[in-house]
């Protein structure tokens, strides 16, 4: 997951950081030349999608801490395991949440300024591209950085379900259980041998 969330996290921040570079380098937002309009199109189009992928990087997470929670709670209790790691990796699940939730609140918000900021809505407000602009600036920084909270806390998830997978592995070797996955089982005998 480290590497897969690297590579997300990555191109989420990158795409962010090209649609401020559109909305900065739009000259006249309130120009009703050709060239202004298509400026400001392709601006809101980056950052509907880079909105909605940085947002969907941050579910992916979610849903990576809550899939291996559940996974180390059903281990834990089939294998009769304390409930250290289940406690460690809630504490890692909510520590990520708040940054989580808070790049969530200001992509939405800096969207909602960027509209707001568009000469051509009908809802206008003195200084919303100054708000937008310094918004923009500073979700991405806190993106940024949330990104790396992140990949921290999934660096020590990972070694928290490794930790579990080992005993699950030693208790079945103790057992005589099969160990590698998708192994044939010692008790099912070999139906083409016998035919």
């Amino acid at each position: 997951m480290k590497q897969i969330f690297f590579v997300l996290a990555l191109l989420a921040n990158a795409c962010l950081l090209f649609t401020f570079y559109l909305g900065w380098t739009i000259e006249d937002a309130g120009s009703l030349a050709e060239a202004a309009r298509k400026q400001v199109s392709m601006h809101f189009l980056f950052a509907l999608a880079s909105v909605a992928f940085a947002l969907l990087v941050h579910a992916i997470v979610l849903t990576y801490f809550m899939g291996t929670g559940r996974w180390i709670e059903e281990t834990s209790a089939a294998y009769k395991f304390e409930p250290d790691a289940r406690k460690e990796n809630i504490r890692l699940k909510y520590r990520v949440i708040p940054g989580m939730v808070a790049c969530m609140l200001l992509l939405i918000i800096t969207g909602s300024f960027g509209a707001i900021a568009d000469p051509a809505s009908n809802m206008q407000m003195d200084a919303a591209a100054t708000i937008h602009l310094v918004l923009g600036a500073g979700t991405i920084l806190l993106n940024m950085l949330v990104s790396v909270w992140e990949s921290q806390q999934i660096s020590k998830n990972t070694l928290i379900v490794d930790a579990v997978y080992q005993e699950v592995l030693r208790i079945r070797r103790e057992r005589g259980l099969d160990v590698a996955p998708n192994a044939p089982r010692a008790d099912v005998s070999d139906s083409s041998a016998e035919t």
